[in-house]
């Protein structure tokens, strides 16, 4: 049996006991990482690499961060606020929630927008007496979505971009992708307000409870208050600017350790916050994602893909199915993984058919950042799982309508925009 046909063994495993949920997600999630590990996938030293990877830390930085919005009384402050405002209905508050996050997300880091706003989106349902649920999810997705106005707001976009340049191709610019970002945003926002909020769990979970007790265990210091929100501010300064002497999650870090050192949450507190379903559940799919690749079982699904579209398929034609194939794979593996496999492959495709490669391209970056039907697609995702108390087929609902509003919208639009034969 090749490695690929193995890996694709323990993926198809992987989404069978995630769906299901006959055990754990986490323990699921350890046990595909493991099994990679005995198959010879990936060695053994790489099995539990992803605890230590960046995204991981950063979000225990931000967990913690966030923690201390709630314990000094701030995030319950911000969430009164915000109610008066937008007002109890659903649709305001879930205005209120993606509205925010899609602008920040286009120019700031997904997964940083995402632990930024969670704690107060989180006093937002407590509150308005909405359940968690109803807002966290909107939140991710609007992340994701938000990410797909800029070349800077999500990796499929940067590496497409390179894709292109390695190609000596002319690159996209800054606001290209805002042609196809901005109208799958609008989308987005519509189908959450009418179609996606019915698909939204409607259990009011054990989620808010733990709000409820930590806005009542809450310090109420105003000092307190502007500390965490000030050092809340500043960490995400430092994501917006992307230095590279401060990554994101050395600045998640330090935040981190100012909260504990001014007393904004205790020691204790702090480790409390830290929600280690989400943490294992992404850092073990990591060893999952990496064995995909280096397998070949990506490698394998594209070049059947190209073999089924025959010897000449029309432009349209093959943008549809990278699309459909790297919507599918990204649900399980890194979307930065997923871009680069297909960028190189639609251009290739492209030069064989005399037919210019933008259109084909950019379809794969939005393909691969339409992680929304799993909470292991992409960091956002994740990040909400155990706050939310969602469970697997929670995101399978609403995210497989958003897969499809961004493969319509795609087809549709980006050979308008970027013609095959200009």
């Amino acid at each position: 049996m090749t490695p690929a046909i193995k890996a694709l063994l323990i993926l198809a495993v992987i989404a069978i006991l995630f769906i299901t949920e006959i055990i754990p997600l986490a323990i699921t999630a350890i046990g595909g990482a493991v099994a990679c590990g005995l198959a010879g996938l990936i060695p053994y030293g790489r099995v539990f690499a992803g605890m230590s990877s960046s995204t991981i830390v950063l979000f225990g930085g931000m967990f913690i961060v966030g923690a201390a919005l709630f314990h000094t009384g701030l995030a319950q402050t911000i969430g009164e606020t915000v109610v008066r405002k937008c007002g109890k209905s659903e649709n305001g508050l879930l205005l209120g929630s993606m509205l925010p996050a899609t602008g920040l997300s286009a120019v700031l880091s997904n997964t940083g927008t995402c632990a930024c706003l969670m704690p107060v989106i989180l006093s937002i349902a407590k509150v308005a007496h909405v359940p968690a649920q109803k807002l966290l999810m909107p939140l991710a997705f609007a992340c994701s979505w938000g990410g797909s106005i800029t070349l800077v707001g999500t990796p499929p976009n940067l590496i497409v971009n390179a894709a292109l340049e390695t190609a000596k191709l002319p690159k996209f610019s800054f606001f290209d992708f805002a042609w196809i970002g901005i109208p799958i945003s609008i989308a987005g926002i519509i189908y959450m307000l009418t179609i996606g909020k019915r698909l939204l769990p409607k259990a009011e979970l054990s989620a808010d409870q733990k709000i409820e007790q930590e806005i009542e265990a809450s310090v109420q210091d105003p000092t307190k208050k502007w500390i965490s929100g000030l050092t809340l501010l500043t960490v995400v300064f430092f994501m917006a600017l992307d230095l590279p002497w401060m990554p994101l999650h050395i600045a998640a870090v330090i935040g981190a350790i100012v909260c504990v050192l001014t007393k904004c949450l205790t020691e204790k507190q702090a480790y409390a916050s830290i929600d280690w379903v989400t943490m294992y559940l992404l850092g073990m799919m990591v060893a999952v994602a990496e064995a995909l690749d280096k397998s070949g079982a990506g490698k394998l699904i594209a070049n059947e893909a190209v073999a089924m579209m025959g010897g000449d398929p029309s432009p349209y034609t093959v943008m549809a199915v990278l699309f459909v194939i790297a919507s599918v794979l990204t649900q399980f593996m890194s979307n930065t993984a997923a871009t680069a496999l297909f960028a190189p492959i639609g251009i290739s495709i492209a030069a064989n058919l005399g037919a210019s490669p933008h259109a084909v391209l950019m379809a794969i970056a939005i393909s691969a950042a339409s992680a929304y039907a799993t909470p292991v697609g992409t960091p956002p995702n994740t990040l909400i799982l155990g706050p939310g108390g969602y469970k697997f087929m929670d995101y399978v609902k609403p995210g497989v309508g958003m897969i499809v509003i961004c493969f319509i919208l795609s087809i549709v639009l980006l050979p308008m925009v970027f013609p095959f034969f200009p």
